[in-house]
């Protein structure tokens, strides 16, 4: 499947008009455009990361792997009521946490983004996460993974520190990691890349070549 010219003249719309007004005359178009083609996005694609880690969860419905077009508004100076990009999110476990490594896939009218990873960890997660990073054999394993997907080209993120945290200390070649405060991995596309009608199977492939990522903060991280 590949997504249709009325995603993009959705994306568009809502980049340059958003608010209720232009929102509500176009909702036909937003469910032509955003909705129907994200629900058989998933439908198709949710099976495929499966063959890549069984444990991964998806749902077609708005809510579940679509986020809402809409933005929470209540504690944000941008008060635009709508997300000018589709957002689809792939999770671990048998609900929705921010706890699991995932995956996920942000659509705008000006670039695709793919990720996998685990953005801002709470403190129970930063704690473990560090002390994987010191940790001879964990961090070993972080070392692998990293050179595995960052050698495959993909862009490795994740930290926001200048200065290591107090108690820590490791090797010169993970004393990065320590700057971290979560870890992912990504890739930025033209959008027109999800008009393709192999796009199903080429973010199956980008996401399977990023895991090592994952798979490492769902073994040494999240449990």
């Amino acid at each position: 499947m590949a997504f249709p010219t009325q995603t993009y003249g959705f994306l568009k719309g809502i980049s340059a008009h958003n608010e209720k007004a232009w929102f509500e005359a176009h909702r036909e178009l937003y469910e032509a455009g955003y909705v129907a083609p994200a629900r058989d996005f998933v439908s198709a694609l949710g099976p495929r990361l499966r063959e890549t880690a069984h444990s991964i969860q998806f749902e077609t419905n708005v809510g579940g792997s679509m986020h809402r077009v809409n933005r929470d508004i209540r504690f944000s100076k941008d008060k635009r009521p709508y997300k000018d990009h589709l957002d689809l999110w792939f999770w671990h476990g048998e609900r929705k946490s921010w706890g699991y490594p995932g995956l996920w896939f942000s659509l705008s009218a000006t670039q695709l983004r793919l990720g996998v990873g685990m953005y801002g960890l709470d403190k129970e997660g930063l704690e473990t996460f560090r002390h994987s990073v010191v940790h001879p054999r964990s961090g070993k394993a972080l070392l692998a993974a990293v050179e595995r997907v960052a050698g495959a080209g993909y862009e490795i993120g994740g930290k926001t520190r200048k200065i290591a945290p107090r108690g820590f200390e490791t090797d010169p070649d993970r004393a990065g990691y320590l700057l971290h405060d979560g870890l992912c991995a990504s890739l930025t596309l033209p959008p027109e890349a999800a008009a393709q009608p192999d796009i199903v199977e080429a973010v199956a492939g980008h996401f399977a070549a990023m895991w090592p990522i994952g798979k490492w903060l769902l073994e040494e991280v999240s449990n």
